[in-house]
């Protein structure tokens, strides 16, 4: 039997980190198993992909607007077939070199291609093409992930549905489409569609798109996608589902949509299916493993991170920041505890950001009475204004003058919404946001104008002080 100190099972972003990190800093044995791809849901199904296909749509749209900017602009002539390839080349040049099957054997990693299964608490045993390999180790981490999970909708299985895990394989899109559900893929997908030439409907049950979201730039996302030609359908429940001719037709409380192209985009299911830990006494069930504030299993040398961890968030980048947490924590025990505090970004165009509390959370957790909520508009943004990007807004919420949350919807979102989470993650206060100057012209300059906002306030206090002083100075 082959002796280990940890076996990786999944090599996706949190596998691949946590077995650089073993392997090629902590000078560990390290084994990883992957029955797939390296790289996982992240360069090739999800976030290297659809940010490929967002660049290319973003391209598209500034031609189609260019007349706004004093340039003569015009209606692009898009090539599907061609921005599918120059995904696909992105994706093998990050195959090739940040997640090639060499470089991990290089850091000490052994690679290994085949299906695990977890046959004791320190063992595991692999499937591969060859026949079968037992491995001993000290621990191991389960980096499984998840894939699209599938609506009980009469008829969906009778026809051909289009999933994240789908659309990048073929050679390009279908000539106009139908997606069912209204969450971060749905929207940014939708947006690009659109934006490429591909006529889109969205059906959504709930009121809003991206329903996690602060609800009061959710909406207005949801009209910028409108305006910019998304069929977007809220409210509206998929009952049914039929082919006819060239068409699949979606049935809903709201009318019948089609397209020559259905993608459904409701949820995700844990990979955790097969591992062997229901043997183990480990409870796994759709949502995920069920683990502790450390990432671990009831068994001490069994520990998941990502989407296959029951509550824990489903992100590309908090995946790998509790793998890594995780292998410290086994080997130097008591220093793994995951964030709590995970910012998260819709790449639409604008971005919507978001980290913390929304407002109604906030009030839920600490009474009305305690959550005030500081907004600036893009519109009042002298860089927004120079860029034509006004439609967005910053937007913070407070208990007792700190700041419990924070969301953003603006060019660059995703960038400018870390400066937030820093403040929330050391309970700075909204007035102390202004103590940082901003450069000037920039989004963030906005944040900086929060602050300055409720200082201003504070200071309205003191004008007969003031004038006082005028008088006797």
């Amino acid at each position: 039997m082959e002796r280990y100190d940890l076996v990786v099972i999944g090599m996706g972003s949190g596998g691949g980190l946590a077995a650089e990190f073993a392997a090629g800093e902590l000078g560990l044995r390290v084994a990883a198993v992957e029955r797939g791809r390296i790289g996982g849901d992240c360069l090739w199904t999800g976030c290297v992909p659809s940010k490929s296909l967002i660049a290319s749509a973003r391209v598209a749209q500034t031609m189609r607007t260019a007349g706004e900017f004093g340039i003569a602009g015009h209606e692009p002539d898009v090539d599907l077939a061609a921005v599918w390839a120059r995904i696909k080349r992105i994706q093998a040049d990050i195959a090739a070199t940040d997640d090639s099957p060499e470089r991990f054997r290089e850091l000490g990693v052994d690679l290994i291609e085949g299906t695990a299964r977890i046959s004791g608490y320190r063992k595991v045993t692999v499937t591969t093409a060859d026949g079968s390999r037992e491995l001993d180790t000290r621990y191991i981490l389960v980096c499984t992930g998840s894939r699209p999970s599938m609506p009980p909708i009469p008829g969906l299985d009778e026809v051909e549905v289009i999933t994240s895990e789908t659309l990048f394989e073929i050679e390009r899109p279908p000539a106009s489409m139908v997606m069912i559900g209204g969450g971060p893929i749905a929207t940014e997908l939708a947006q690009s569609f659109v934006r490429l030439g591909v006529p889109t409907t969205v059906i959504e049950q709930a009121h809003r798109l991206v329903p996690r979201d602060e609800p009061e730039l959710a909406e207005r996302l949801g009209k910028r996608l409108r305006s910019e030609g998304v069929d977007l359908r809220l409210a509206t429940t998929a009952t049914a589902v039929r082919r006819e001719d060239d068409r699949i037709v979606v049935e809903t409380t709201d009318g019948e949509f089609s397209g020559h192209g259905l993608m459904v985009a409701t949820g995700r299911i844990a990979n955790v299916e097969g591992l062997g830990l229901e043997a183990l006494g480990v409870n796994a069930n759709r949502h995920g493993v069920e683990v502790d504030h450390r990432n671990r299993t009831h068994v001490p040398s069994i520990y998941v991170v990502g989407d296959a961890a029951a509550g824990r968030p489903s992100f590309t980048h908090a995946a790998a920041h509790d793998a890594v947490l995780a292998v410290r924590d086994m080997f130097f025990p008591g220093t793994g505890t995951p964030a709590q505090l995970v910012p998260w970004c819709t790449f639409t165009d604008p971005e919507l950001a978001h980290v913390g509390l929304t407002a109604a959370e906030a009030r839920d957790r600490h009474g009305s009475r305690s959550v005030e909520v500081f907004r600036h508009e893009l519109a009042e943004n002298d860089r927004a204004r120079a860029d034509g990007t006004t439609a967005g807004m910053l937007l913070v919420v407070t208990v007792k003058d700190r700041i419990v949350g924070a969301h953003a919807l603006a060019p660059g979102a995703g960038e400018l919404i870390h400066e937030l989470a820093m403040a929330i993650r050391f309970g700075i206060g909204i007035d102390e946001l202004s103590d940082l100057i901003h450069v000037y012209p920039t989004i963030s300059t906005g944040i900086g104008r929060l602050g300055a906002d409720r200082s201003f306030r504070t200071a309205r206090r003191f004008r007969p002080l003031a004038r006082l002083s005028r008088v006797f100075g």
